[in-house]
């Protein structure tokens, strides 16, 4: 099952359990955790809490979530920051850690986070970040749970400076945008035919792919007429991947893929084309060759294309952290 970030309150987030950055005490706190016991109901959610009693740094409890659009509300008391010099990442840890455990048990299909600790606890926001999204995933690796980590404030969540720098200066290098018809120097009328560059014809390109060792012409007209399913589940088969490692690298579920591998003729969402690219480590030319199959290219007027051709470039093939980037530029997230 997928990690899915979005930009939303966690109180509007709809899941089997909503997780609360807890106070210890059986009182409700201020931020985040206010917010969940005035949508809950805060009467029911006090007197709910109060039966539990204090919960130590860590640990989780559960009441139900009242109002909300969940079954359970997961409170987990997060550490405070002080200097990181007193074991603050792994008891973050311990909260995702524990907090998926929990859902687990309930036979949660799918849990919501806040990214916990960032408030007034002060946690470093990139490291805290960092930590959520190695926990949830290396859970994905054998969980089987929808995962959405909310996140409502956009300074609450901050990809590193420089690869942000990076990336927008390779945007504005590589973008194209379409100039006014009036601004278009046209050639003059019966010269274009004459000045279009010459394209090499589909037989010059055989020719020279034949010429190359070790391929042969029935290996081009079956790559030729290969199609999106087909080539991708060619691709796992040649890199001797499992199907289940494949599905998860690209943060699509069991279901979808079970679609792909049974329809030859299966056509996916741009968005999940690339996301197997990433999972397969594709190159930029075996990407562009993939999202051909489905009839999709990248475009350079689109700036989500151009932040996953940076990526891809940059041998950059995590796709949750690739989605940490493209939620920091606003775009929309790959696999989910």
């Amino acid at each position: 099952m997928p990690l899915n970030i979005i930009r939303n309150t966690i109180t509007a987030v709809k899941a089997d359990a909503i997780v609360n950055s807890a106070n210890p005490d059986p009182v409700a706190g201020g931020g985040a955790e206010g917010h969940i016991y005035a949508a809950a109901g805060y009467e029911k959610l006090l007197k709910a809490r109060q039966k539990i009693g204090k919960i130590n740094e860590g640990e989780t409890a559960v009441t139900p979530a009242f109002a909300l659009s969940a079954k359970y509300i997961i409170h987990t008391v997060s550490p405070v920051w002080i200097d990181g010099k007193h074991n603050e990442a792994e008891r973050l840890r311990s909260c995702y850690r524990n907090a998926l455990r929990k859902a687990e048990e309930l036979k949660c299909t799918s849990i919501a986070f806040p990214l916990l600790a960032t408030g007034r606890y002060s946690f470093p926001k990139e490291m805290a970040l960092l930590l959520a999204r190695e926990e949830i995933t290396s859970f994905l690796k054998t969980g089987d749970m929808d995962v959405i980590l909310a996140v409502y404030d956009p300074e609450s969540f901050r990809i590193a400076s420089k690869l942000q720098e990076d990336i927008r200066s390779y945007i504005d290098e590589h973008s194209y945008v379409s100039p006014p018809l009036s601004y278009m120097n046209l050639p003059p009328q019966g010269t274009e035919k004459r000045r279009r560059r010459r394209e090499p014809s589909v037989g010059a390109v055989m020719n020279e792919a034949i010429a190359d060792e070790g391929i042969s012409l029935k290996d081009i007209m079956d790559h030729t007429a290969e199609t999106f399913s087909e080539m991708l589940l060619r691709m796992i088969d040649e890199r001797e991947l499992k199907d289940t490692d494949v599905y998860k690298k690209a943060n699509v579920d069991r279901k979808l893929f079970s679609k792909i591998r049974s329809n030859a003729s299966y056509h996916p969402k741009k968005n999940t084309v690339l996301a197997f690219a990433l999972a397969l480590k594709l190159s930029l030319d075996e990407t562009k060759d993939l999202l051909e199959r489905a009839g999709y290219a990248l475009s350079p007027s689109s700036r989500a294309d151009l932040i996953i051709q940076y990526c891809i470039e940059h041998k950059m093939y995590d796709i949750y952290e690739v989605n940490e980037v493209l939620f920091q530029f606003e775009q929309p997230g790959l696999g989910v």
